[in-house]
């Protein structure tokens, strides 16, 4: 694979350009806490991914915030833990303040220069108004779960990078798709015959974190451990190229 023969790039963005798995838990460990719960973070988010995805499944035309106060209600269901409607509105209301992670905007500046950056989230778009300012770029294109009414892995959202390619004057083959999850984003992406890069965040940590794991057939082009590796690689390409 050379990185030079791609002109767009779309991104999953919560786990890959916004640290979703902090803005979870500084909801979700509070609670378990208060609760006299000693599991781990990654025990919480373990049960909160499950649930977050069935969540979704069962009611794809909600906008995020619901589904976050939704899936946080199933969690404590499956801990035995009540969650307040207070709880729940806090989750639902936290996407704006998610940090992003700490190579995300530099790196998208890099890549910027070389690529048009196209976002693909399973969120609303006031959610993501607030994230696209902590990372600081101007994106070419943004599909959000609220325009498709869906969200990944269903196909919706990438059904809908047919108009955005067209729009951009791009054809597919010259797209690549950036994400984290192997769930929502490279089992599709294998589907719609897309390649795609692994931005592997856990790859120093066990499990799965905040994203079930994968059940059904995906595949990976290539593999980073961050964005900043991922832009590296990018830019040597393109001046080899």
């Amino acid at each position: 694979m050379n990185l030079a023969d791609y002109d767009v790039l779309s991104f999953d963005c919560y786990g890959t350009l916004i640290d979703w798995e902090v803005g979870i838990l500084e909801v979700l460990r509070p609670w378990a806490q208060q609760a006299g719960s000693r599991l781990s973070d990654d025990e919480l988010l373990a049960v909160y991914a499950v649930n977050e995805a069935q969540a979704q499944r069962d009611s794809p035309t909600a906008l995020y915030p619901r589904i976050l106060a939704d899936a946080f209600a199933r969690t404590g269901g499956t801990l035995g833990i009540p969650v307040s409607a207070e709880w729940a509105n806090k989750l639902g209301a936290s996407v704006p303040e998610w940090p992003a992670f700490e190579d995300s905007a530099d790196a998208l500046s890099s890549l910027g220069e070389s690529y048009k950056l196209v976002i693909l989230s399973n969120v609303h778009r006031d959610g993501f108004a607030g994230s696209s300012r902590r990372l600081g770029v101007q994106f070419d294109a943004i599909v959000t779960a609220e325009d498709v009414k869906a969200y990944k892995p269903a196909d919706n959202h990438f059904d809908a990078l047919d108009g955005v390619l067209e729009t951009l004057g791009v054809p597919r083959s010259r797209l690549l798709h950036v994400a984290q999850s192997l769930f929502h984003d490279h089992v599709p992406a294998k589907r719609h015959g897309i390649a795609s890069v692994w931005i592997d965040r856990r790859h120093d940590r066990p499990g799965w974190g905040a994203t079930p794991e994968p059940s059904e057939e995906y595949s990976v082009d290539m593999t980073f451990p961050s964005m900043a590796a991922f832009a590296a690689a990018a830019h040597e390409a393109r001046s080899d190229a």
